[in-house]
């Protein structure tokens, strides 16, 4: 079953991984989910998109002074040049005596030449994606050396995230079973099935996490980066944030706006959008993506879409046909557990690979197998390194995370199939290809045992420091109107366009994105208005 995500790929990763689906390796996963809006154009949708966050804990400074000035206890984490620490944090804000959460952090150290600058905090998004690994495997070595060596590198694994207390589902499995769910019903069956899956689901991560889920929301996770930056000794924060990452970000910033210092929100989400619309703007940036891979597959003897010369549109159908095939006739993968290629993976596969164009060879590679040869072991090991399964078959905790956090945050898109069914011309306008299984997956968090307690809102940060907002103009995950909507609301938000395909722009090749956030961040020089980068 797809679940939406945003997600930041390394351009490393499909040559450090078997074609046979091993987890990633120099990249941590940052997603939006399915959840989103009951209504995207109801009146209390229009209201609360019109608020301002605040931070008004019921919780005196006394209450969370032990917290704030806590010492972190370094110690060597089994990565050469990292050390690892935990920090508590409470549970509840408005009631720290209920008990604490212990979140996992880890740090490089300014490698120097050059005064250290402070701590700069890194999250790759998610929600769900683990800070840390991201941290050890690329941006501890990735991060250009200018910045690695005025800067502690600083990565901390949010609540209820990889190494910080995981919210558990579902086992390995169950998992299994969960993705391979048909998200595309063609009668009440299907429905029916669809249902039960969401809720198998939802129940699970009920039973296994139950106080957790209560408080596993971004305004908490922000409030855990307060006392992280406090604890480091910083008097502002300084923060690179990707995808769901802004999110993360631009809470802070509106929460504790004097203390945010050099922010990067890089692949922005809007946090003034109901997440129905979220999600059918996000379905609309994966048919860009999957317009712009198909002129590249056709450019190529061995596209099995289409010949030189075939329209996107074309390219389109061709890919929505083969789904409909593997719908009727899921396709051998070789895999150990006896998995086959259904259409759900399949499609999972397919997005997985529109995330950045460094993937598209494989993505050509995989599709022909699985068109031509009956082969769908390709597509398959895609859809396992989207929804980390590793080659023993184990699942990290990447999705409970994400539909956690994101069935918090706000009300759900959908309160019944039949809501779904009234919305599908609309998604399937803005992408015939992926319209449908897009919807349907929007439906997930009806069925969520905590209710949101969150809505949409606009993030001013009043007084804060220059924030930069980067938005990638083929982006398929975080839409580039997002980015120019988050600038705008931010008080001091500098948008930094990239010209170009893909999701982030940071450290993915454009010299010119890299050396003015570099600048900012070295110097606190924010980009020239309009700046715009190739």
């Amino acid at each position: 079953m797809y679940t939406r995500r945003t997600h930041r790929w390394s351009r490393t990763m499909f040559s450090a991984r078997s074609r046979t689906g091993a987890t990633l390796v120099a990249v941590a996963a940052l997603f939006l989910s399915a959840c989103s809006s009951g209504s995207s154009t109801s009146s209390a949708s229009s209201a609360a998109g019109a608020a301002e966050l605040t931070a008004l804990p019921r919780a005196t400074p006394s209450d969370l002074a032990p917290y704030y000035g806590q010492k972190l206890k370094w110690r060597a984490c089994g990565v050469p040049g990292f050390e690892c620490a935990t920090l508590r944090v409470p549970l509840d804000y408005a009631e720290p005596a209920e008990g604490d959460v212990r979140l996992a952090v880890a740090r490089k150290k300014a490698t120097g030449p050059g005064k250290r600058l402070g701590s700069l905090l890194v999250n790759p998004g998610g929600p769900g994606g683990s800070a840390i690994t991201y941290l050890q495997s690329y941006a501890g070595v990735g991060y250009p050396a200018e910045v690695r060596a005025r800067y502690d590198l600083v990565a901390v694994d949010p609540r209820g995230v990889a190494r910080s207390e995981p919210v558990e589902c579902l086992d390995a499995r169950e998992m299994d079973t969960y993705t391979q769910t048909d998200v595309t019903p063609d009668d009440k069956r299907e429905v029916d099935g669809l249902v039960d899956a969401y809720k198998e689901f939802a129940e699970g991560c009920g039973k296994h996490s139950p106080e957790l889920l209560r408080h596993i929301s971004t305004v908490e996770a922000a409030r855990d980066m307060d006392v992280l930056r406090a604890v480091l000794g910083d008097e502002k924060l300084t923060y690179v944030g990707a995808s769901y990452g802004t999110f993360l970000g631009a809470t802070y910033a509106g929460l504790f706006p004097q203390r945010a210092g050099r922010l990067v929100l890089d692949g922005a989400l809007d946090p003034s959008l109901p997440a129905r619309r979220l999600n059918l703007d996000q379905t609309a940036g994966f048919e860009t993506a999957l317009t712009a891979f198909a002129k590249d597959c056709v450019r190529h003897t061995d596209c099995p879409l289409g010949k030189p010369g075939t329209p996107p549109e074309q390219v389109g159908r061709n890919l929505k046909a083969f789904f409909d095939k593997l719908d009727a006739r899921p396709l051998p993968t070789g895999d150990a557990d006896g998995r086959r290629l259904t259409e759900s993976l399949g499609t999972t596969g397919v997005i997985a690979a529109m995330y950045d164009e460094a993937a598209w060879p494989h993505l050509r590679e995989a599709l022909t197998s699985a068109m031509k040869k009956n082969d769908g072991a390709g597509l398959l090991a895609l859809s396992d390194t989207y929804y980390e399964r590793d080659p023993d078959g184990e699942y990290s905790n990447l999705m409970f995370a994400n539909a956690a956090v994101n069935c918090l945050d706000l009300p759900p898109a959908f309160d019944t199939p039949d809501q779904v069914r009234e919305s599908l011309p609309a998604f399937e306008k803005a992408s015939p290809v992926f319209g449908e299984t897009l919807a349907w997956a929007a439906l997930n968090c009806a069925y969520w045992p905590v209710a949101a307690t969150g809505e949409p809102k606009r993030i001013e940060a009043k007084g804060a420091a220059p924030i930069v907002v980067v938005g990638t103009t083929r982006d398929p995950a975080t839409p580039y109107r997002w980015a120019q909507s988050l600038s705008r609301q931010l008080s001091s938000g500098r948008l930094l366009t990239h010209q170009g395909d893909g999701h982030t722009a940071y450290g993915r090749g454009s010299d010119c994105i890299d050396r003015t956030i570099n600048a900012y961040l070295l110097r606190g020089t924010p980009p020239a208005e309009g700046k715009r980068c190739s």
